[in-house]
């Protein structure tokens, strides 16, 4: 039988990682901070995160937070999947982390870094923004009757659910390097997707769209985060607004 551990087990992508791969042939294993029985904080490391390891094939590295820490968590990971002779990490990455000089795009590109001179086998899939994360940026931007917008700037949001397909894909195959990167089915300026964003919601704000400075905002502008010939996802923006508010209604 075949063992694969998925970090972040719990979270947005990882909860769907973890669906796809559940099979009779296969026995996977859910880490998270509270995950029992294998509540790990990969910033610390330790004999339990080595315990979690033990008999494992793959790993399926979903862990990850803006708020820091991702270089630290992924140095223990590799040092114990080495230990324990682990064959196979994936790692999930963004798209553009190459291009834009943004803290947790670096933080990002570095852990693809660390997994390429590990001597592990490895995988690296990029993709654009999920569904998820421009909703919630478009929650807090639209709390006050203004909804400001960077000028000029567009996404390629996907579902998480395709990325969550693909990488119990990947994990199931053996190590590919850097795989073709996953994009959205469309480019958007952000001011598309609020619109669908308030009219589903039924709100109404004022948009504006504000220029803003700094490389980073340069390389969002220009699109460094975009992969429109890599536009491969299916689900687009307004069939998630429309999944989420049916399950609002029925009480999911």
């Amino acid at each position: 039988m075949t063992t694969i551990l998925v970090t972040g087990g719990t979270g947005t992508l990882g909860r769907h990682v973890v669906e796809r791969l559940r099979t009779d042939a296969r026995e996977v294993r859910v880490l998270s901070r509270h995950s029992r029985p294998y509540a790990v904080d990969l910033r610390r490391g330790g004999s339990a995160l080595d315990a979690a390891l033990t008999g494992v094939d793959t790993v399926v590295h979903c862990a990850s937070t803006p708020r820091g820490g991702d270089e630290e968590a992924a140095g223990n990971l590799v040092a114990a999947a080495r230990r324990a002779g682990v064959g196979h990490v994936v790692y999930i990455s963004i798209v553009g982390v190459d291009r834009v000089p943004f803290g947790y795009y670096r933080t990002k590109f570095a852990v693809e870094r660390l997994l390429e001179e590990s001597g592990l086998g490895w995988t690296v899939l990029r993709t654009t923004q999920f569904h998820d994360l421009v909703l919630t940026v478009l929650r807090g931007l639209g709390r006050s009757p203004v909804m400001p917008l960077p000028a000029r700037v567009k996404d390629q949001p996907v579902e998480v659910t395709e990325v969550a397909d693909r990488l119990a894909e990947l994990a199931t195959g053996g190590p590919a390097g850097r795989v073709a990167d996953m994009g959205g089915p469309e480019v958007r300026t952000l001011e598309s997707l609020a619109r669908s964003y308030l009219e589903v919601t039924g709100r109404r704000r004022a948009v504006v769209k504000v220029p803003l400075r700094g490389a980073a905002y340069r390389a969002f502008r220009a699109g460094d985060h975009l992969a429109p010939e890599r536009a491969v996802g299916k689900g687009t923006f307004e069939e998630f607004l429309a999944a989420r508010a049916e399950r609002a209604r029925a009480g999911g």
